[in-house]
């Protein structure tokens, strides 16, 4: 850092020792840790290890430190706190861990479990399997940990509600009222100008005096003590806090959240999506007989029939009356009407197809539906018999046949139609909520079922069934057709009916709803409800989902029969020989007569809970005879077959094509199939296969795939023990059955995955069950621990790979998550309640530890569980002691450990694939071990046995090491398995010795620090070490696991003595600093040792910061990340609400401070940009550029001087300390990421215990100290707020940004671009990943949602919490600047810090803030300045000016509050510079400055609101006792008045914003105010030359910098002579007469030695040649070269005399370039002149006015004319203004003066002979221009035109005040004189201008033939009107009477002859250039001529003998213009 002398110029550097190389040897004595890491850099011979080489203990940071044994601290050093919040950081609670038990849900009312009876083992497994509940080993505080409870967006939204809006200057509109005392001034608008004219001072103060001031701060003029007055700050400071910082800033980014968990659902029945279809209707044109409808889909593409049937009748109680005769009383559930329908893979190909029956009658399926496609309801009259004898007959077929059916028509209604009706999309929840299959389904998302529209459809075509045609392959073929424009079916004749459906997305919970098993689905509120049922789905793919209920129905679905006539067909399900009983209320199928009769049945059978063998599906063909004949039976059997339900103990299941058996079966038939031929039996074709059907089986019992068939049926066999056993066709024996049993666990593999995954459940319990209870065959125990192991390896494998689709972001199966979390017990250990205890009514039910709980809570069903504890008991059988002992000892995790350790390659790479799996199984077994063994209470050193806990390390070891090699090459599998190895340890610390899990996290560290050596991409690695981190410290007791609440241990001190060392490093304090404060403040050993996850995320992000980091970017963004995410989550805590416990929590990142300091100089500079100082630090910098300094660090021997203590010959380096010039060379952090840091450190500020920060601030050096205040002055850039506006301005913005900065990241990610090239592109600027400014609502963009465009709303809510980030994070640099005001109040070196807090101070005061930021921000600074006032008024800084600046525009506030705290400063630093001196001419100066400066730059400066200010200031000065009889008062009134009196003025100013030309003039009057005041009148001069820039006006704005520059020579020339410098204005005459009025400044006006005056930086040598040269470079954008030139001249000596010859060869150079444009741009043009005269009262001022304009060039005057009439016409209204045409003299008398008239008139620059002679080229003649002419023609009668005797001619000639160009673009004219001309006089000029048009023609080069010959024939064409015959004619003809007229007449006949000559050479001119075509033209010319000289000749040939006589006195010189008579004026 630099230090300024007192005269701004920067003291010479001492000599110092912070060389970048170190050339000399470092001294002995060393002082400070900062020296100590100067010398360890400086031996490690790199000059950026000092983060990662050096620590209190000398542990680099790459190294992890020996943890402590947690454990034994906890015991040995028992927490001091009492107990309660701070008590319970101490510990985890004693509740942590507990047992719950969640009922499983069941969706029936009743549960559809087979009742108690002879159940065999698999049966009864899976009852069991399906009645359990839950078990959940739970941690009661998981839900407070980030990975449960993420601080979202949407939660940090929720926790911002009730924020109070702060009240923003900037957001405060002109008419918003913060105050109701604002609202009594009547005056809101600036008034008029006259309101309060300049000039009379009395009529101001009067006004001053009659204003209202604001509120009086109470205690403001009492006179208290600094103590108490920072007290008072203090308290006041601390009222009304946003607790929760961080619930103010965006939340943390979610794509790094890799700690993010959710729970899994619980396993849930599978549902496709739903669809309901209600049937409201069915209405034919006739009405004779009942109509039965069935409904089912059909997916068209799959070709399959994707759902049951569902019948419903809609027939009318009369037509269901013809059916009394067959119906008993139908069960309820045959009334249903609507139908829910599941569909798991949408599809635009689904059809809902809809047939109709009818019942049974003789004839064609076609004859019967005749009558319906004929029939009209309309011809129902007509038609009356016909209708009556079909009635009848369908009446006798009614009571005869109503039992049975025939098919009758159909027709489909294609679903994509109406889902994609338009529509809703779904939400997202709707999505969520689909099963995982949605996920794989096709792709066909445009066809959701979830989110359409209802829609009631009316069918009204079917199409008639053909009898050959029933089959599903001929419905395809017909769906298919149907879906092509051309049908064929809409050629044929429909059946016309109306069948009304509603189609609409199945509710949640409906009511009244029976299961595919008719079971009652909850809620069912009344059993007599119609209901609607669910129909079973049979899905068009495989469906990957386990059973979680029992199901056991299967399926029959008929097809054909090749054989027999009228066939109705009749199944039953018979054990052995009895049939089983058939529903009621069910109807066969019939066929009418057919060679082949087709069946499309459908039958559900629920089948026995046991099947056995003997269980078969019999079906019986029957005879139906139609027409009644005596003697014949209705049914007659005409055929037999049946199906075995059991084979080989499966399920027979699939397509079957049996022969039918003509005879009665005999008695034993059930134990064969029918493809057995039966001696004696006759069969239908031969026993030939005819009868087709189909079986499925819908079980969750049965798994119908051969390798879980067998596995299952093994494990029940070892169960029951039940031996010999038949299996297929072997017979197993106890010696075979294990080889079997081996067998078929290798096989799993090989089961297909549908089954797999919807048994998994089972497969996995079964599992378990074999590694924890050993099958004991033969008294032998068989150990399959391996064998099971690696099955479940294999199973997990299949499971994942069937739903891989459904993976959340981790790469967890969602299903095996879910088994685990809830399915997964211990076998034999299940809880129960205690016997005869009433059940628990509280769900989910807890079993948590508690005192009273009776053992047998625990163990009343438990078996052994294990060895360790011998005491528990042992499940009595059979085994022998020894037997139990050893099966006791197996315990699942115990196993899982050993197998995985000890697994093969393949194993362990399927293991590997899915380690989060095993991981978590072991960690609930651990729990479940823990919690049923009632092992909680046991020391956690005692909890597990050795060897269990070093096969964990082991397994840690190898998983973590396949981590580190695996990065390279498959970088997604390392990623998960860091995740799942960080996961598992993350858990192992809620159960196991916590010092065990923290010793296993430093082995894994190592283990990447050593690979981190050789890795040839170590972003990689460490990108997954800190993600590895920030799992870990994602636990939800990672407060605790830091031990926050024992004291941090100084370090056993390897090096020499802290104490000893340290004890000069400190700047404030007088003793050593202390070493555990120094301690808990960096990253030292004790921190790291005692805060070992603390230590380990800020070691992370300590090497991430370092500059020579790789991929520095990316580990940035996430190391900052974790440390964001962390604090947000101490925020949302509950448990760390209270500020003492959050103070214990912030301790934990006090390093936090060190490191970011250390960073400032890569971060992202938001202090950037115009108007702002880039860096506090600066004050403090050197300016040595590249010399081993950057602007980070203090200059040490200087720091020593400032510090005021001597420097020792030995010390000089001891101070110097930071990162050396290269630091800056490091990747600098993003805009995000410095913000998000900055973030984090206001956080720690915040709610770390303030005396703690005290000690620590009193430890640090000096240039440390400097760098913390920079980072306070960062954090007020960095969260300044940006207004409404902003965010409007921002919107659309956002989303192109976070594009770009995906793509960025990706990049980084993807490698494709190094952090080295990154930083090359950066520095060439093409890479700006943010603009300097970053919106402060964008600053985080990837978190906005992808819509770009906000609500208002929205916005409003991002201002509003903005506002309040900004107010925060201000009040808490506020509070830190306090602390450390605090503590240098004694220390030597206060001047330099306090100044440097000072400055903070004001940049917080001088950004956007809130008004209840500025009130406590007013009330530090009135501390800071009654404290100590030699800050302002006995340096001499800029901070005075700066303040008042301040004040003064917060005085202008429209905020009352702002403005009284503003007011009430200002008042006091008067009164302070009063009591200094007796005056205070130093305020008084800058106050007047700073309004200057104010009122000229802000636009939305309100004077009427600073007006009062000034009266509050009037008034405090009225009622301060205390200095009642000094002067003080009268001071402070006086410079109210002047203050007051400039505003005035800039009232106007205000008013006149839209009119240039005022608005110019009145910068200029109130510059001309300042004159006795060189600074302000400089400050004015800049403001206007800033104005006429923008206008456009360079030559104005040029002459304003030349005004300047002789302003500051003048100066200049009184302070010192110099040869070279100018003398003073007179030097700039040659640039600018009217420079001269700089003059005034002179002796008597200006001392300029006393305070305050020509202060500023442009009243130096380096500030002339700057305003010069920014003369030069105006005048080159106005075209102005020659005047470039006259600067140079003045400028060039004083260059030469500072020997500057780089600026020599610049200006010799642009001089150059202003020679070579005069020379070659002829065409330049300067401006255009007009004359303005501004007439009526309206105009105030200018009334009567004359002004010359200056407008740009080749402005016409209806321009100038239009421009002024508009702007003035929207000033007065419409009809005021009226421009006066004419430019005669106008008549005051004549006006209207209610109206406003303006008279504009093009002039013309007039130059005198002698003039011109000087006036050489266009720029002499356009530059210093005073005088302007312009003309009238008049006649003697009025009219402007007549004959030429009459027409006379009033040349009026303009003076103005000043020369143009000057510095501003209109001058008032100050002398007019008018001159008339006879007709005479008017006729000489003419014919002289004619003369000199054809001269200028003639010789014109090159020449220009069409502008020659038009001036000829302009000039000698005969008919030209009033042309030179004429005016010869009228003036020659006759001499004169009068003898005063002579001369005149003489003059024009000259100027005929010369005339006469020129026409001459023009001719011959024209000659010359002419073609042949033009010869005839030029003869005309030349006849014309001639008869023109002719007529002329005797008019030019008379001679006035008078002429010769000699001149009387009278007679003057005609061309003189005074010889002109005077007109009176």
């Amino acid at each position: 850092m630099n230090f300024l002398g007192r005269s701004g110029v920067p003291r010479a550097p001492l000599p110092e020792l912070s060389c970048p190389q170190w050339p000399l040897p470092c001294p002995r004595r060393t002082v400070a840790a900062e020296v100590r890491k100067q010398v360890s850099r400086e031996r490690s011979g790199s000059p950026h290890s000092s983060r990662r080489s050096s620590s209190s203990l000398g542990v680099p940071l790459t190294e992890v430190i020996e943890p402590l044994d947690f454990e034994d601290v906890l015991l040995s050093r028992p927490p001091d706190a009492e107990p309660g919040p701070l008590r319970d950081l101490a510990e985890f609670p004693a509740d942590d861990l507990e047992l719950l038990l969640q009922p499983r849900e069941c969706r029936t009312t009743e549960p559809g479990i087979p009742e108690d009876g002879k159940l065999d083992a698999q049966v009864r497994a899976a009852v069991e399997m399906y009645t359990e509940d839950w078990i959940i080993a739970h941690r009661r505080y998981q839900h407070l940990s980030a990975a449960y409870s993420p601080i979202t967006t949407e939660t940090q939204r929720e926790r911002q509600k009730g924020l109070t809006r702060q009240v923003f200057e900037q957001d405060a509109s002109g008419d918003e009222r913060s105050g109701p005392e604002d609202s009594d001034d009547p005056r809101h608008s600036s008034g008029s100008p006259d309101d309060t004219p300049r000039s009379s001072g009395a009529s101001s103060i009067f006004d001053l005096r009659n204003l209202a001031a604001d509120s009086l701060l109470p205690s403001l003029l009492e006179r208290t003590a600094p103590e108490d007055v920072d007290r008072r700050n203090e308290a006041s400071r601390r009222q009304n806090r946003p607790r929760a910082l961080l619930a103010l800033y965006p939340a943390p980014d979610e794509d790094e959240a890799v700690e993010r968990c959710s729970r899994p659902e619980p396993p849930r029945e599978h549902f496709g999506q739903r669809i309901l279809v209600k049937c409201l209707s069915l209405k034919f044109e006739i009405e004779i007989e009942p109509i039965f409808g069935i409904l089912a889909l059909y997916d068209v593409r799959e070709k399959k029939k994707i759902s049951e049937n569902f019948y419903f009748d809609l027939n009318s109680d009369s037509m269901k009356g013809l059916l009394r005769a067959h119906g008993t009383h139908p069960a309820i559930s045959t009334l249903a009407r609507s139908a829910i329908f599941s569909v798991t893979y949408p599809s635009p190909d689904i059809f809902l197809v809809i047939k109709l029956e009818k019942v049974l009658q003789q004839g064609d399926i076609s004859e019967c539906c005749e009558p319906y496609m004929v029939m009209k309801e309309v011809d129902a009259a007509k038609n009356k018999e016909k209708l009556e004898k079909l009635r009848l007959a369908a009446e006798q077929f009614c009571t005869r046949l109503g039992r049975y059916r025939m098919p009758f028509a159909w027709t489909a209604v294609h679903l994509a139609n109406i889902v994609s009706a338009p529509s809703r999309r779904p939400a997202w929840t709707d999505r969520r909520r689909r099963g995982p299959q949605d996920r794989t389904s096709s792709g066909d998302d445009t066809c959701s079922f979830s989110g359409f529209r209802p829609a009631t459809l009316t069918v009204t075509n079917f199409f008639k069934q053909e009898a050959e045609r029933l089959s599903d392959e001929d419905l395809f073929k017909f769906l298919a057709d149907m879906r092509r424009p051309s049908s064929l079916l809409r050629r044929l004749r429909p059946v016309t009916a109306q069948l009304k459906i509603d189609i609409s997305p199945a509710p949640e919970n409906p009511h009244f709803c029976l299961s595919p098993e008719l079971l009652h689905v909850k809620p069912y509120p009344d059993p007599r409800g119609r209901p609607t049922k669910e129909i079973l789905e049979f899905p068009a793919r495989e469906v990957y989902a386990p059973h979680t209920s029992y199901r056991y129905s299967p399926w029959a679905h008929l097809r054909s029969t090749r054989a027999g006539s009228l066939l109705p067909l009749r199944p039953q399900t018979l054990a052995g020989h009895c049939p089983a009983k058939r529903p009621s209320g069910s109807s066969s199928p019939a066929n009418p007569p057919a060679r082949s009769p087709e069946f499309y049945e459908e039958f559900k059978l629920r089948l026995p809970a046991c099947v056995t063998e003997k269980h078969h599906l019999l079906f019986t063909f029957y005879h139906v005879s139609c027409q009644p004949r005596p003697g014949t039976a209705l049914e007659t059997p005409v055929g037999f077959t049946w199906i075995p339900l059991l084979q080989h103990g499966r399920l027979r299941t699939g397509p079957f094509c049996l022969p039918v058996s003509v005879d009665q079966l005999p008695p034993s038939y059930s134990v064969l199939t029918p493809d057995v031929a039966l001696p004696g039996m006759r069969w239908v074709d031969g026993h030939k296969g005819v009868f087709s059907v189909e079986l499925t089986a819908v079980s969750s019992v049965h798994p119908q795939d051969p390798h879980l068939d067998k596995f299952f049926t093994l494990v029940h066999v070892l169960e029951e023990g039940a031996f010999p056993f038949r299996l297929k066709d072997t017979v197993l024996s106890e010696s075979t059955v294990e080889q079997e049993l081996r067998a078929s666990l290798a096989a799993l593999r090989l089961a297909s995955p549908e089954p797999l995954v919807a048994f998994s459940h089972h497969v996995l319990d079964k599992l378990v069950r074999l590694v924890v209870r050993p099958p004991i065959i033969g008294g032998q125990i068989v150990n399959l621990g391996r064998g099971a192991f690696e099955a479940m390896a294999h199973v997990v494998s299949l499971v994942h790979r069937s739903l891989e689709a459904a993976q959340d972001a981790r790469g967890h199966c969602p299903l095996l998550a879910a088994y685990v979390q809830y399915a997964f017990r211990l076998p034999g250990t299940e809880p129960s309640l205690p016997s005869g205890a009433p059940p628990v009514a509280v769900q989910p039910a807890t079993l948590a530890r508690g005192p009273g709980r009776p053992a047998s809570l625990y163990l009343a069903r438990s078996k052994s569980i294990s060895s360790s504890n011998p005491d528990l008991a042992v499940a009595p059988g059979s085994v022998d002691d020894e037997v139990s002992r050893i099966l006791a000892s197996k315990l699942l995790h115990e196993e899982l450990a050993l197998q995985w350790v000890v697994s093969g390659s393949t194993v362990r790479e399927a293991v590997l694939q899915h380690a989060w799996f095993f991981f978590q199984l072991m960690v609930k077994s651990m729990a479940l071990h823990l919690l049923l063994g009632q092992r909680l209470d046991t020391p956690r050193k005692l909890r597990f046995p050795g060897r269990f806990l070093d096969d964990i390390a082991a397994l840690v070891g190898s998983v973590g090491l396949e981590v580190i090699t695996r990065v390279y090459k498959d970088a997604e599998l390392a990623e998960r398995l860091n995740a799942s190895l960080a996961f598992f340890l993350s858990d192992l610390l809620s159960l196991v010795d916590r010092g065990f899990i923290f010793s296993l996290v430093r082995a894994h560290y190592k283990q990447v620090a050593t690979r981190l050596q050789s890795a040839p991409n170590p972003a990689l690695l460490l990108t997954l070490r800190m993600d590895f981190t920030r799992i870990l410290c994602s636990h939800e007791h990672y407060v605790t696991l830091n031990l926050p609440c024992c004291p941090l241990s100084p370090p056993a001190s390897p090096s020499p003595s802290v104490s000893s060392t340290t004890s000069q490093s400190s700047t404030f304090s007088s003793q050593a600093p202390d070493p555990k404060v120094t301690s808990m403040f960096e990253l030292s050993g004790p921190f790291r040792q005692q805060h070992f996850l603390a230590g380990l995320l800020l070691t992370e992000l300590a090497l991430a910061l370092e500059p020579e980091a790789e991929g520095a970017s990316l580990l940035h963004k996430k190391a900052i990340s974790a440390v964001h995410s962390l604090l947000c989550g101490h925020d949302a805590d509950p448990r760390y609400a209270e500020a003492a416990v959050k103070a214990r929590v912030a301790e934990l990142y006090l390093p936090l401070l060190s490191l970011s300091r250390d960073t400032l100089p890569r971060l992202h500079d938001f202090a950037e940009g115009p108007g702002q100082r880039s860096r506090l630090a600066s004050m403090l910098d050197s300016d040595t550029e590249g010399e081993g300094d950057i602007g980070g660090t203090i200059n040490p021997s200087v720091a020593m001087a400032i510090a005021g203590g001597p420097l020792a010959p030995g010390s000089r380096a001891s101070i110097s300390q930071g990162p050396v010039a290269a630091s800056r060379s490091g990747c600098p952090l993003s805009a995000e990421s410095s913000r998000t840091l900055l973030v984090c450190v206001l956080w720690v500020l915040k709610n770390a215990e303030p005396a703690l920060l005290q000690r620590w601030a009193a430890d640090l050096a000096l240039p440390q100290l400097g760098r913390l205040l920079d980072l306070l002055y960062l954090c007020l850039a960095a969260f300044e707020y940006k207004g409404k506006k902003a965010f409007e301005r921002i919107n659309s913005l956002t989303f192109k940004k976070s594009l770009d900065m995906k793509a960025r990241l990706e990049e980084a990610i993807l490698g494709t671009i190094g952090a080295r090239q990154e930083m090359v592109r950066r520095s060439r600027g093409e890479s700006e990943m943010y603009p300097v400014h970053v919106p402060t609502g964008c600053s985080q963009p990837l978190q906005t949602s992808d819509r770009v465009d906000k609500t208002k709303d929205e916005m409003e809510h991002e201002a509003l919490v903005d506002g309040n980030l900004a107010t925060e994070a201000s009040l808490v640099v506020l509070d830190t600047l306090e602390i450390i005001v605090q503590t240098v109040m004694l220390s030597e070196a206060r001047e330099s810090i306090l100044g440097a807090v000072l400055k903070v101070v004001l940049y917080s005061l001088g950004s956007a803030q809130s008004a209840l930021f500025l009130q406590h921000g007013l009330a530090t600074q009135r501390a800071l300045v009654s404290k100590f006032p030699e800050l302002l008024f006995e340096e001499d800084t800029e901070l005075c000016a700066d303040l008042c600046l301040r004040l003064l525009r917060h005085c202008g506030s429209r905020v009352s509050t702002i403005r009284t705290h503003a007011s009430a400063s200002l008042y006091l630093l008067m009164r302070q510079n009063f009591e200094i001196g007796n005056n205070f001419a130093r305020v008084k100066m800058q106050v007047t400055m700073s309004l200057s400066s104010l009122v000229g730059t802000t636009q939305s400066f309100s004077e009427e609101h600073l007006r009062r200010s000034l009266k509050t200031i009037l008034t405090y000065a009225e009622e301060d006792v205390g200095l009642r009889d000094s002067t003080f008062a009268e001071q402070v009134q006086d410079l109210m008045f002047n203050l007051h009196m400039i505003l005035t003025d800039t009232v106007k100013m205000k008013e006149h914003q839209e009119d240039p030309e005022m608005l110019i003039d009145l910068m200029y009057r109130i510059a001309r105010g300042y004159q006795g005041s060189p600074d302000l009148r400089l400050t004015w001069l800049q403001n206007m030359a800033g104005k006429h820039a923008e206008l456009g006006n360079h030559a104005e704005a040029a002459q304003c910098m030349v005004h300047a520059a002789a302003l500051v020579a003048e100066y200049l020339a009184l302070l010192e002579d110099s040869r070279y410098l100018p003398v003073g204005c007179v030097s700039f005459q040659n640039i600018s007469s009217n420079v001269l009025e700089e003059s005034a400044i002179s002796d008597d006006i200006l001392s300029p030695d006393e305070e305050g005056f020509c202060s500023g930086k442009h009243f130096t040598e380096l500030g002339l040649v700057g305003l010069l040269e920014q003369a030069a470079a105006y005048f080159t954008m106005g075209g102005l070269y020659e005047a470039v030139n006259e600067v140079y001249k003045t400028l060039i000596p004083i260059l030469e005399a500072h020997r500057d010859y780089k600026k020599l060869a610049a200006v010799h150079g642009k001089l150059q370039e202003a020679f070579t444009k005069i020379m070659h741009q002829t065409q330049r043009v300067f401006g255009t002149y007009f004359r303005v005269g501004f007439y009526g009262a309206r105009f105030g001022d200018l009334d009567e006015q004359e002004f010359v304009y200056k407008e740009p060039s080749i402005t016409k005057l209806a321009e100038i004319s239009h421009r002024l009439e508009e702007f003035y016409t929207e000033r007065f209204g419409e009809d005021v203004v009226e421009i006066v045409k004419d430019s005669n003299p106008v008549d005051k008398t004549k006006l209207d003066p209610q109206k406003a008239y303006i008279q504009i008139t093009y002039v013309e620059p007039h130059f005198d002979t002698y003039e011109l002679k000087d006036r050489v080229t266009y720029f002499d003649r356009n530059y210093g221009l005073r005088t302007f002419l312009f003309c009238t023609p008049f006649t003697p009668d009025g009219r402007a035109h007549g004959e030429l005797p009459e027409q006379h001619k009033r040349k009026t000639l303009l003076s103005t005040d000043h020369a143009f160009p000057y510095i501003k673009t209109r001058i008032r004219v100050c002398h007019r004189e008018e001159t008339v001309l006879t007709p005479v006089e008017v006729a000489i000029e003419d014919m002289q201008k004619k003369t000199r048009e054809l001269a200028f023609a003639t010789e014109q080069d090159p020449p220009d033939a069409k502008m020659l010959q038009m001036v000829l024939q302009g000039s000698v064409g005969p008919t030209v009107n009033q042309g030179p015959l004429e005016v010869a004619q009228v003036f020659l003809a006759e001499i004169p009477e009068d003898p005063k007229l002579f001369r005149h007449h003489n003059k024009l006949r000259l100027c005929f002859k010369d005339f006469c000559k020129k026409c001459e050479d023009a001719l011959r001119k024209n000659k010359a250039l002419i073609g042949p075509d033009q010869k005839e033209y030029h003869r005309e010319l030349e006849r014309n001529y001639g008869r023109l000289r002719e007529a002329l000749q005797p008019l030019l040939t008379q001679r006035l003998p008078q002429l010769l006589a000699p001149t009387t006195a009278g007679l003057r010189n005609s061309l003189n213009r005074a010889s002109f008579r005077k007109a009176d004026l």
